[in-house]
């Protein structure tokens, strides 16, 4: 094939192409979510009930497309003040704030870079807000990871009902 007729190849099948590669990365950037969704859920399951800020099967509302711009001002300093409550009732305060000023800062990139996607003339600013607010969620995420393994899983209360 030379490059004639796989220009004549893409002006006919151009369109499939384009859909299908747009259905593509939706469903990866789905499947992220969810993979996100599904550790924040564990997160707060293995936080005893007690000391729950949010229920985890709430943080499943992050799916919900534009629902993140405010949801994730709920979810993520939820999570770091339940690990604190948790540590505190263990009478350790060694970690800090468990990230809710990480998370907070992460919240109000993401939110920003996204209102700012969406106004004429200064939209490109957006390409430079959305890669560092997914490096902070990288860093809440891995503070996260690293905070629930310090749980043990024998003191943390068993989430009964499974949903909402």
């Amino acid at each position: 094939m030379d490059l004639q007729q796989i220009g004549q190849m893409m002006e006919e099948k151009g369109g499939w192409v384009f859909f299908a590669i747009v259905g593509a990365l939706f469903l990866f950037h789905l499947a992220i979510l969810a993979a996100i969704c599904l550790f924040l859920s564990s997160c707060f399951k293995r936080i005893p009930e007690e000391h729950h800020k949010l229920k985890p099967g709430l943080v499943w509302l992050l799916m919900i497309p534009c629902f993140p711009i405010v949801w994730n001002f709920f979810v993520y300093p939820a999570l770091a003040d339940s690990y604190t409550a948790a540590f505190e009732s263990q009478g350790s305060n060694s970690h800090g704030d468990c990230g809710r000023m990480l998370s907070l800062v992460y919240c109000i990139l993401f939110a920003v870079s996204f209102v700012v996607a969406w106004l004429p003339c200064v939209g490109y600013v957006s390409c430079l807000l959305s890669p560092a607010s997914w490096i902070l969620l990288i860093f809440i995420l891995v503070k996260a990871g690293g905070l629930k393994s310090q749980i043990s899983d024998t003191r943390a209360g068993v989430y009964r009902d499974g949903g909402i």
